[in-house]
């Protein structure tokens, strides 16, 4: 048997940024590294080409009245940038303090690191167990998975005899209580270019003379929202769903201490929708926000111009029935209707995807007709994390979003397990990720555990 937290180094080592072509070789690597270990753990590996980054489709085949997992999991990452700000070279990972550092290591290189290790133990064990697994990694779920949808609708008829799905790309609040993921938040992104002189202008000779698109766009982003954060474009709120009394319940147990968020995130006042605290916020409202505007100069010292264009980009969570692009139509519409004479606006719509929710069992509202192994495998994943964690397993929604999830329900018809291994303070996305050691080894046996379950 493998060491895991070797294992994870050395897959660390590859930079596989999926959004940058200067690292495709970093991309190659990665997903012959994982080809590797799948052959080495005596699974059947299928590498499928696309037209940017390859699926891998690892088995491990069996009875076909065993119970069938399929494992997701994504070998691509996010890019490093800013550099400076890392305290070691991202992709040479560093052990420090219970923790080892380097981008991916929270996302999703550790995490999945947990099933992969978990499978190959248990085979090891138990060479007979009664159980066919499926390993379903992708290197673009940080581009919006553009090849994933249709991988999935052409293989349709194979992985859809599949029980359910079992992942692990999901927060978990603290090193002391894990959560089982119920709900992510769907996503719709664009880009939003306003344009008015045909190019720069002496603001001194052109100045109040013609609407500067800075300003408009900034008038037009600002409108956007009222003062209580509410979204004011007509319809926005078109199939959010309301929030169960349970749900309330288990988002309670998690605490929300409000001083103790204003100083994790570095502010010193918080803005959620009026009504709601923020915690509730993120898991169970839709948002637009501004991930980027900019426009005109943007040197050292002063250059006075009107500018000839201003930028931005914008992201809208989703919650419940929503549909993106139904949402992404009407934000561009309303963005389009608020764009003063004068200006010409270009809206291109990026990727997209509807958000996701499933009942556990036990719920007020939990389905009659719920799998059976569904059933089992939540079941199982509380009391495997209640032997491993100081607290007890919380069933909750989260803000972020993996818009394949909710493809894969629509497509394949299966529902996931969501087992959150990543921590706040892991630094997704930022300068210094890292992963909790402790976390992961933890991890490694849940996952055995509720693999152990679910065997026929």
């Amino acid at each position: 048997m493998f060491d895991p937290i070797e294992k994870l180094k050395e897959h660390l080592r590859h930079a596989s940024v999926s959004t940058d072509s200067q690292f495709k070789e970093g991309m190659a690597a990665s997903q012959n590294f994982l080809t590797g270990l799948f052959s080495e753990m005596g699974l059947s590996v299928e590498v499928v080409d696309t037209d940017l980054h390859p699926i891998l489709l690892a088995k491990r085949e069996g009875d076909l009245s065993w119970p069938h997992i399929l494992i997701y999991g994504h070998y691509d990452v996010q890019p490093a940038d800013p550099i400076e700000l890392w305290n070691s070279d991202p992709f040479e990972p560093v052990e420090r303090d219970g923790r080892i550092y380097a981008r991916g290591a929270a996302d999703n290189k550790g995490p999945q690191m947990a099933h992969v290790a978990a499978v190959a133990e248990l085979l090891e064990e138990n060479p007979n167990l009664p159980l066919r697994i499926s390993f379903l990694f992708e290197g673009e779920e940080e581009i919006g998975s553009p090849s994933l949808l249709p991988f999935l609708e052409s293989r349709k008829g194979e992985l859809s005899q599949a029980d359910l799905v079992l992942l692990s790309d999901t927060l978990s609040p603290s090193a002391d209580q894990l959560v089982v993921t119920v709900g992510l938040r769907g996503i719709v992104v664009m880009d939003v270019e306003f344009t008015g002189p045909n190019s720069d202008l002496h603001s001194g000779l052109h100045g109040g003379s013609v609407y500067n698109p800075v300003q408009a766009l900034c008038e037009v982003c600002a409108s956007l929202h009222d003062s209580d954060n509410r979204v004011t474009v007509p319809g926005f709120y078109d199939g959010v769903t309301e929030v169960e009394e349970w749900e309330r319940e288990e988002l309670a147990q998690l605490g929300s201490d409000e001083e103790a968020y204003k100083q994790f995130v570095g502010v010193k006042a918080l803005h959620s929708l009026s009504g709601y605290t923020a915690q509730e916020s993120v898991r169970y409202l839709p948002t637009l926000e501004f991930n980027g505007i900019g426009g005109g100069y943007q040197g050292e010292g002063s250059k006075t111009i009107v500018p000839s264009k201003a930028m931005t980009k914008i992201s809208c969570r989703l919650v419940g029935n929503q549909d993106p692009k139904k949402v992404g139509d009407l934000v561009r519409q309303a963005i389009l209707d608020r764009t003063p004479e004068g200006i010409m606006a270009k809206i291109d719509m990026g990727h997209q995807g509807a958000p996701y929710l499933v009942v556990p069992p036990g719920k007020p509202n939990s389905p009659d007709n719920a799998p059976v192994l569904l059933t089992k495998a939540f079941e199982a994943a509380k009391v495997a994390i209640s032997e491993e964690f100081p607290k007890s397993a919380l069933f909750l929604r989260e803000g972020g979003s993996i818009p394949i999830i909710a493809d894969i329900k629509t497509t394949l018809g299966l529902d996931s397990v969501m087992i959150g291994l990543f921590l706040p303070e892991d630094n997704l996305h930022a300068p210094n990720e890292s992963m909790n050691i402790d976390v992961l080894k933890k991890g490694i046996r849940v996952s055995k555990s509720i693999l152990r379950s679910l065997a026929g």
